[in-house]
């Protein structure tokens, strides 16, 4: 295919286009964004560009093909399906929709390990999504483009009908995005959901999760659903971001994904967030802001102004951040961290899992939605996502779960649940948990501090919570000591207990002891001691 021109390939799939624009430098692609009208500059000379009605991903529409080959490897009661006619159908209509027009291609790769790196190519309508993919994903060398032979292809065709497609046909390897979405995080989430697919196989375990590394080469990863904090608690100046979002556990080690950062910017602050907002706001720069308004009558961003959506973005290049990997790549991890937003106010702050328990929370996926996120919520709602991550796995939760806890024992990984949600109440009752407090625990951990500490089972939930951390309040270490209404506690505790395990009564084939932390979850324990 290397010795192929670009034109003869893409007219070898049916297609005609009027131009084909192929690897542009991002330069290039954002000057053209402005000439053809897809977006303007701010003040800052950075590209703001605007999706429509869709400001978000389309999850209810995604459909996987199910054929010979996907059949018996696709968890089909959490993957919707349809036929390779259905597929082949709206593959026509997105190549009709380019056809006789211009479209952007980009030759690159996702997987920053060069035995595990994915070739991909992108071929899409618009200018800004040619750029934003440039962020996302690795460019390959001058070298390495003469070899590129992609196996998988995204066919994004924004416009060719007013409903939102996402289709996936692993065997063919390709999909179709776009007719009524033109939100760039499909793209982004749609070759996710392929290395989920691809990678148990090489006995790799992708995971949607932050990680950073330290002083002493020690690898940290970051679990967390939207509203947990993943992206604060993994931005440390004291460590090297290897990657915000989706890595690779290989046999040498983590791997980011991306060579980009998609961060949620809704009322970003250099205050709050300085690494984050210093990329967003950086002038004459590759980012590009989505769905981002300006202040009325000027040109300056306004990162507050959610009239559009809460869910306004910002794709930049991950070397935008000062203290990023240069290669994506760490060894094994030597803490993990779930974190949850824990609105019911019952969890810890932080506790030490078990293997067992690791396993556990990891299918469980806790965290909580508050009033005011989304309509008609008026009062906590548990939100429970297999692996942090259940719209992009393709294959069973229990898969990626067993090859997790396989991992934590052989490489000897310390495991973490950290509440960063709400302490002596519920939301509405008690207070968010200070975010110092957070970060003073998982420092504590990264130290390997917290380690050294004497440890003591709740008698609730039976997690394993420290008695003591040098800098912090004794009181916020066990949540029951935190509510003025022990009783209030106990039934509020018992309540997300029973949310908990009638979840995971949907996962059938654990092992036993795994089985059995689900059972017991919120049930009560009898109180035990321990050293770390």
């Amino acid at each position: 295919m290397a010795n192929v021109s670009i034109t003869e390939q893409i007219r070898a799939c049916g297609l005609n286009p009027s131009r084909i624009h192929y690897n542009l430098s991002r330069d290039e692609l954002i000057k053209m964004a402005v000439v053809r009208n897809e977006g303007c500059l701010s003040e800052d000379k950075i590209l703001c560009v605007k999706t429509g009605a869709c400001t978000g991903r389309a999850a209810k529409v995604k459909q996987t093909v199910r054929d010979g080959y996907s059949l018996d490897n696709v968890h089909w009661a959490e993957n919707k399906s349809c036929t390779p006619e259905d597929f082949a159908i709206y593959k026509d209509l997105a190549l009709k929709k380019m056809d006789g027009n211009e479209i952007f291609v980009q030759d690159l790769f996702i997987g920053a390990h060069p035995d595990h790196r994915m070739p991909i190519r992108i071929v899409t309508m618009l200018a800004w999504h040619s750029a934003f993919v440039c962020n996302m994903f690795i460019v390959p060398a001058m070298e390495e483009r003469k070899n590129h032979k992609p196996v998988f292809t995204v066919w994004h065709a924004p416009g060719f009908q007013d409903d939102p497609v996402v289709k996936l046909n692993l065997g063919a390897g390709e999909a179709v995005i776009g007719g009524g979405t033109s939100y760039a995080g499909e793209i982004k989430k749609m070759l996710f959901t392929v290395m989920n697919y691809h990678l148990p196989g090489k006995g790799i375990l992708p995971m949607h999760c932050s990680a950073n590394i330290g002083p002493k080469d020690d690898v940290a990863i970051f679990f967390g659903l939207s509203g947990t904090g993943k992206t604060t608690l993994s931005a440390d100046c004291s460590r090297k971001l290897i990657g915000d979002d989706e890595h690779g556990w290989a046999d040498d080690g983590v791997f980011n994904f991306e060579n980009g950062c998609y961060a949620k910017v809704i009322h970003l602050s250099y205050e709050n967030e300085p690494e984050i907002f210093a990329a967003s706001t950086r002038k004459n720069s590759y980012t590009v802001l989505e769905n981002v308004c300006f202040f009325p009558g000027t040109k300056k961003i306004n990162f507050d102004d959610g009239s559009l959506t809460e869910n306004t973005r910002s794709s930049y290049p991950l070397e935008y951040i000062p203290n990023a990997s240069d290669n994506g790549r760490g060894g094994h991890p030597q803490n993990i961290f779930f974190l949850t937003c824990d609105a019911f106010g019952v969890l810890p702050p932080i506790s030490k899992l078990t293997p067992d328990q690791a396993m556990f929370q990891f299918l469980s996926g806790y965290t909580a939605k508050v009033a005011g996120t989304e309509i008609g919520i008026k009062e906590p709602q548990t939100a429970f996502s297999a692996c942090f991550g259940a719209p992009f796995l393709p294959r069973n939760p229990e898969v990626y779960a067993q090859m997790l806890g396989e991992k934590m024992v052989k490489h000897g990984a310390d495991c973490w649940l950290v509440n960063t949600g709400w302490a002596g109440g519920a939301y509405g009752v008690g207070k968010r948990m200070p975010i110092k407090l957070t970060r003073a625990l998982v420092n504590a951990a990264l130290s390997g501090a917290l380690k050294k500490s004497e440890f003591v089972q709740e008698t609730v939930f039976g997690l394993w919570i420290p008695k003591a951390v040098d800098g912090v309040d004794a009181l916020y270490l066990n949540p029951s000591q935190t509510w003025d209404d022990r009783n209030a506690y106990r039934k509020t505790a018992a309540d997300l207990g029973e949310r908990y395990r009638k979840n995971i009564e949907k996962f059938t084939s654990l092992p036993e002891s795994v089985a059995k932390e689900g059972r017991q979850f919120g049930l009560g324990r009898a109180a035990k001691t321990q050293a770390a």
